[in-house]
């Protein structure tokens, strides 16, 4: 009789099994049954020093034209909205990232797009705007087979469990209504994550920020890709310029998947097999 603890290697009456080939394929498997798993983004230590300047950098940028006092009324202080379209390359390269797409590709079938990017900072000491349980299409109610929706948090520093690392409820993508608070209470957990990470998350997932016990800020940039059937949060195309993108790029971007302007503009894109 065995007297340790360890997880059973043996089994039987299994007709079916995953084999994953790759850590991407173990991370999708975690993804569908789970609603979460965590990838490495492949950034060096000095891309990822470069990219934390060019966060701050985009961040103070951004304040000085929207107004802090005009942000923190709208409670968007702790925001920014899509910097890929303003910031500098490094965050369109994040959008693009090898890594991250490889599995998106896995997880969603078909085409999918950017709907949107947004740097997110956790407050020290401070409640936050993304501190609240949610899914990333917020106010739906409903369940799919595969995933019309992934949300990847890039840590631009590490997440801990005294800086707000993020909550979630392991497989709550797979039930239509929130549930109840003791369960919440007894089954949400907290991902611990290090700088560079891609916390990766099917977008009907319940999630939510931690609060931030330490004296410094947690920062992150959220990403969301769907199905090209709903709209982007902030239109990218109209803020971007795409002469110099590839077909494969401006369809992740959505060039590709503008609202047709008039019946000609759609028998167009119908000639031109965008549709």
């Amino acid at each position: 009789m065995t007297t340790d603890n360890k997880i059973p290697s043996a089994s039987y009456g299994i007709l079916q099994q995953n084999l994953p080939d790759s850590t991407l394929d173990e991370a999708a498997e975690q993804v569908r049954n789970l609603g979460y798993a965590i990838i490495d983004s492949g950034y060096t230590a000095p891309e990822l020093h470069s990219f934390s300047e060019e966060f701050n950098c985009t961040r103070d940028h951004y304040v000085q034209t929207y107004g802090e006092s005009e942000l923190r009324g709208l409670n968007e202080f702790h925001t920014i909205r899509a910097p890929l379209t303003h910031g500098g390359d490094a965050f369109l390269k994040l959008a693009l990232n090898e890594h991250l797409l490889s599995l998106l590709k896995k997880l969603i079938p078909g085409k999918f797009i950017l709907n949107q990017q947004n740097g997110v900072i956790n407050p020290p000491q401070e409640t936050y705007n993304q501190g609240a349980w949610h899914r990333d299409l917020p106010y739906q109610h409903f369940v799919s087979t595969k995933p019309l929706a992934i949300n990847a948090l890039f840590c631009v520093d590490d997440f801990t469990f005294e800086n707000g690392a993020t909550f979630v409820l392991p497989a709550s993508h797979k039930a239509e209504a929130f549930p109840s608070e003791n369960y919440v209470r007894k089954n949400a957990i907290q991902v611990e994550a290090k700088a560079g990470s891609f916390i990766v998350l099917d977008c009907m997932v319940f999630h939510a920020g931690g609060f931030n016990k330490t004296n410094l800020e947690r920062r992150a940039v959220n990403h969301l890709y769907n199905i090209p059937y709903f709209k982007q949060q902030i239109n990218i195309p109209m803020n971007m310029t795409s002469s110099d993108l590839s077909p494969e790029v401006r369809d992740i971007l959505g060039f590709t998947y503008a609202e047709p302007t008039s019946i000609s503009d759609y028998l167009s894109k119908r000639t031109d097999k965008k549709y």
